[in-house]
């Protein structure tokens, strides 16, 4: 058995994790919008088309903030196809998928969606084929009230109300040769530079984010950030970071170890923004805002077969492991690890595109392995992210360099009670954990409750047919004795231990 232990201190002051950590993303991508979120002829549809079914799931996660509506879909889209009588809106062949997009679902119906889902909209806006007009356009149609050419359209098209969206993206992944669009560095910088500032006379409290390097394995990394950090620190708010873990060669270990490359990507990041600010002497802290994050890699082979040019293709659809929750449980841990500086992370995607919502047509929705740590955080990772000191163990992975077998951070919130959750990944295959938590300073009552996603196969995954296969279940036998924790943690188990706290600190 492995002894690990872990120390939290109550004198060293708390992150606040931003409440948008917990964020999703929609993208007009395979089966997202058509045959997701939207299917009017579903026996749950309501009166806009959407699942209710998917709906319920959604607002059980309670993503607090959605991406829309894409990724490398924006970079060709043309956002006035989707407004005004839909039995008018034209067809379009989507470049970025090889898709039609018939543009039943535009940014009226995608804001109404976001509303019953109980979720803010993170808006993107076309810097690929497009750029700082059609921005401020867009801007002027969703949230400028009324009395103006694009606004009282929005009202003649059943939205007396504006939208309201304060946070935008500038453009996706504009380094990526898979683009539409793409840019050299200093070609994307002054075009993002340009749309901030007109976005920021527009109203000054949006909240902006310029595309960051869209992976640090690109040859683009760290030029392109310290660029575009150089000619838009000025005007823009964050910086996006995207990153997507992959399995290669059935290399488990390896796999497992992708959270520590993931945790290096943003510190790297974090210090070009530090850097930036020191050499301007700005005094404004550029946030990161991980837009994109996932495990995506089972799919490759199966997407170069769906045929092109049709509405709502199978793509990206990942059938997630056990092995595959694990890893998004430790990249969760990382963000709450960086609370200081991410303020916004969005797990790429909600439905059906490397998801952890799936849905059969016609028939049942169900939540993938990967739908757990992320409920679990959501529900109990709101609050200040505590310095989590780990001592453990570890193992030479490949590419990541020494990682330990435990992974963990700790979380304290205060409503509507004192409680710190514990969140833990135990990445070693076949042996337990034996953990200690020395809870100094934050005297535990008791323990409310251990949840733990784990099973004997790590290859299980949940689909139509077995949706309950791996789920997770509640154990007994953690414990406090004066103020240290102990528990076991199962062989390749997320694990999600909440303590009763006695008194909160003092701020």
């Amino acid at each position: 058995m492995i002894q690990a232990r872990v120390t939290l201190d109550a004198a060293l002051a708390g992150q606040p994790v931003d409440d948008r950590l917990f964020g999703g993303f929609i993208e007009h991508l395979g089966r997202a919008v058509y045959g997701g979120i939207y299917e009017p002829g579903h026996p749950t549809a309501d009166a806009d088309g959407f699942r209710a079914d998917v709906l319920d799931l959604v607002r059980e996660l309670k993503p607090s903030i959605v991406r829309y509506p894409g990724g490398n879909f924006v970079s060709s889209y043309r956002w006035e196809d989707g407004i005004g009588p839909i039995e008018n809106r034209p067809k379009r062949l989507d470049l970025a998928w090889g898709s039609l997009e018939p543009n039943l679902v535009g940014v009226n119906e995608f804001a109404r969606w976001a509303r019953k889902a109980g979720a803010d909209v993170m808006m993107a806006v076309n810097l690929g084929t497009r750029g700082l007009e059609d921005a401020v356009d867009l801007a002027e149609y969703c949230n400028h009230p009324a009395g103006s050419h694009w606004s009282d359209l929005r009202r003649s098209y059943g939205a007396a109300e504006p939208h309201g969206f304060k946070v935008w993206c500038l453009g996706n992944e504009m380094d990526g040769s898979w683009q539409v669009g793409q840019k050299s560095a200093e070609a994307y910088a002054r075009l993002a530079r340009e749309t901030a500032k007109a976005l920021k006379q527009f109203d000054s409290s949006l909240e902006l984010a310029a595309c960051g390097s869209s992976h640090p394995g690109l040859p683009t990394f760290p030029h392109w950030d310290e660029t575009v950090l150089a000619e838009c620190g000025r005007y823009i708010d964050l910086i996006s970071l995207h990153y997507y873990a992959r399995k290669q060669n059935n290399d488990a270990a390896s796999f497992m170890a992708e959270p520590a490359r993931f945790e290096r990507f943003i510190q790297i990041v974090e210090r070009l923004a530090d850097a930036e600010a020191a050499k301007t002497g700005r005094k404004k802290k550029i946030g990161l805002s991980l837009d994109e994050w996932n495990v995506w890699y089972h799919t490759d082979a199966a997407d170069r077969r769906d045929p092109p040019w049709t509405v709502g293709p199978a793509l990206l659809e990942e059938r997630y492991t056990l092995e595959d929750a694990l890893v998004v449980g430790s990249m969760l841990i990382v963000l709450l690890r960086h609370a200081a500086s991410v303020r916004i992370a969005c797990l790429a995607q909600l439905v059906n595109v490397i998801a952890p919502i799936m849905t059969a047509p016609g028939g049942t929705a169900w939540r993938q392995t990967t739908f757990y740590p992320f409920l679990h955080a959501s529900l109990y990772g709101r609050g200040e992210a505590l310095e989590t000191v780990i001592e453990s163990t570890g193992y030479e992975a490949r590419e990541a360099g020494p990682v330990n077998w435990l992974d963990a951070v700790a979380v304290e919130r205060r409503a509507p009670e004192s409680e710190i959750a514990l969140f833990a990944v135990n990445r070693h295959p076949a042996e337990q954990i034996e953990l200690t938590a020395r809870l100094g300073g934050f005297p535990g009552s008791g323990v409310i409750e251990h949840i733990v996603l784990s099973h004997s196969d790590p290859l299980a995954v949940n689909d139509r047919d077995k949706p309950g296969r791996v789920v997770p279940v509640k154990v007994t036998g953690a414990k406090i004795e004066k103020d240290t924790l102990s528990a076991i943690l199962a062989p390749y188990s997320w694990n999600v231990i909440r303590i009763r706290a006695k008194t909160a600190r003092k701020r």
